[in-house]
């Protein structure tokens, strides 16, 4: 009998919009506040609708990104390192201290114009310490690094709130494949039998050090999954389709047939260090690894 570790905080955390709520808030969109997501809220937004992110049902209110930023701890005590925000232009700050709701725009694979893809219901709207940030998060304030590099292009403001996701974005054929969400990785590692599961976490094709330490791994536990990441990452990183070919070419002729998984993990990349090391690993168990 498979026993996969509960998700964090209990229970996956689901924030995609049935049909009706879909249509209820499709028809309230021209009287609410809107923004544009980057690359990096989008690829948030999928992770908090499909119960990646779990326990987390939204983007952070000042309480939880404070908590985090000191203690990397969400406010229950919970481990959590990585602060999961929405930056909003400053010029859209009043009229979203007003409103108790705010659309967010965004532009997919695929997308010929922007296409709503989340509601935010507003609960925080306040002002960030981005070179505080830096030092906690990455452990640095120079902006050769790509995180802070990231971070410092990005709003001071932020908005906390409930998400509810319209829809899930598209993704080229050679990822969108091997999408799983996590109630699925789940599903398919209880029907294998799998009572331990390792997931290895990459963004680059796998070399000869990566082969040897999935294969050590693979005597030691029931499952292998082979996780990359697919979402934003630096400009210089191998892109995500390459990297695609490579794992599904040592699937289909290396690995040994019901014992490993493809699936892709949509998050961002941090640059975040032992903090997102710690991150990875709540991922992953919201993925079912043990």
């Amino acid at each position: 009998m498979s026993k996969l570790p509960a998700p964090h905080g209990g229970k996956l955390s689901i924030c995609l919009a049935s049909k009706r709520q879909r249509y209820e808030w499709l028809e309230r969109l021209d009287v609410l506040p809107s923004v544009m997501a980057s690359p990096v809220t989008l690829a948030n937004i999928e992770m908090l609708a499909i119960g990646g992110y779990s326990p987390l049902s939204g983007f952070m209110d000042r309480e939880a990104y404070e908590s985090v930023m000191r203690t990397m701890r969400l406010p229950n005590g919970l481990p959590w390192t990585i602060p999961i925000v929405l930056p909003v232009p400053e010029e859209k700050v009043e009229e979203l201290k007003r409103a108790d709701a705010l659309a967010i725009y965004g532009r997919g694979y695929g997308d010929s114009k922007p296409q709503p893809y989340a509601i935010v219901q507003i609960s925080d709207v306040f002002k960030r310490d981005k070179e505080l940030e830096a030092k906690q998060v990455y452990g640095t304030t120079h902006t050769s690094h790509p995180g802070v590099q990231r971070l410092h292009v990005e709003s001071e403001w932020l908005v906390g709130g409930d998400v509810l996701a319209l829809h899930l974005p598209i993704h080229p054929p050679a990822i969108q494949h091997y999408y799983m969400k996590p109630a699925a990785t789940r599903a398919l590692f209880h029907a294998r039998g799998y009572r331990s599961v390792v997931a290895f976490q990459t963004r680059n094709p796998l070399h000869r050090a990566h082969e040897y330490l999935l294969k050590c791994a693979l005597e030691t536990v029931d499952g292998l999954l082979l996780h990359p990441l697919v979402g934003p990452t630096k400009a210089d990183d191998i892109p995500a389709e390459v990297r695609m070919n490579c794992y599904r070419v040592l699937l289909e002729h290396y690995f040994p047939q019901g014992r490993v998984v493809l699936a892709v993990n949509p998050s961002p990349m941090w640059y975040a260090g032992p903090r997102e090391a710690v991150f990875h690993a709540i991922v992953r168990k919201n993925y079912g690894c043990t």
